[in-house]
């Protein structure tokens, strides 16, 4: 049973990749389309853009990146938490119905705590990711 529920989510993971991956794709290429601000101003010291920008900002690229790289993590961060809660859950069940053999107590014990640390890392890789992005943009 517990080997159809872990092939059920190996599953239900993998078919996210198989649909994530296409979707992000086009968004990371359109990341590597040139700034057409920076184009346009080249050397230019007070040329403004339709936009409202002028020459001495040209972030729009950093930011675009930036962005997607917060979103890619943001959903993978999504996908691990999701998948650590089912499995603190499934970990409660086999606790639950381990009938006191210590074999089975000690594998759903195993299951909750890998699953807890699971979590712990990826409310870390959010802080760690967000500080890393602060401090490259910062220039």
């Amino acid at each position: 049973m517990f080997k159809n529920i872990r092939n059920l989510i190996v599953g239900i993971v993998s078919a996210f990749t198989l649909v994530a991956v296409p979707i992000a794709a086009p968004a990371l290429a359109s990341a590597a389309t040139p700034n057409i601000q920076s184009n346009l101003c080249g050397a230019a010291t007070s040329l403004t853009v339709n936009n409202g920008g002028d020459c001495g900002s040209t972030s729009g690229g950093t930011d675009q990146i930036n962005n997607i790289i917060t979103t890619v993590i943001n959903i993978f961060s999504l996908v691990v938490g999701v998948v650590s809660v089912i499995m603190i859950i499934v970990g409660g069940f086999r606790y639950i119905t381990s009938g006191g053999d210590s074999s089975k107590v000690g594998g759903a014990k195993n299951t909750i705590i890998y699953a807890l640390i699971g979590l712990v890392v990826v409310a870390l890789a959010q802080f760690i990711v967000q500080f890393v992005l602060n401090k490259v943009t910062q220039q």
